[in-house]
């Protein structure tokens, strides 16, 4: 068994889109019509096959609430690997991302946590 998609609540999947392509640089692999909203999933640049995130509209009240209270506690909703992140942050910075916390060394990690202004904090990763 393997990992092929994985969700993250967005509260808006248009932003969402906008923000993980052009600030992140992730590849959007599917964009399908569901009705009111859109199956969208992302994919890394250098891993197009590999596991999709579905930005997943955050429309029910259970959502919503999952959403807003871990932001409010300061809990990344996912984490992403990064090779150099000192260098990924300093990008992220240049495209206008705001962190919450920068680059941080933990034991034999470094982790930095971002706004990705859609109801969610991101962890990013170096490890």
């Amino acid at each position: 068994m393997k990992i092929v998609v994985t969700s993250l609540f967005v509260e808006d999947q248009a932003k969402a889109l906008e923000f993980y392509t052009k600030k992140l640089g992730f590849v959007k692999k599917h964009d399908v019509p569901t009705g009111e909203y859109r199956w969208i999933t992302l994919v890394s640049p250098d891993e197009q096959n590999g596991t999709e995130l579905l930005l997943e509209p955050n429309v029910h009240p259970a959502a919503k609430e999952y959403q807003k209270r871990i932001s409010s506690e300061g809990i990344p909703a996912t984490m992403f690997g990064v090779a150099d992140i000192h260098e990924e942050y300093k990008q992220l910075v240049e495209n206008g991302v705001k962190f919450t916390m920068e680059p941080t060394k933990m034991g034999d990690v470094t982790i930095a946590v971002f706004d990705d202004t859609c109801g969610n904090l991101i962890q990013i990763i170096q490890q």
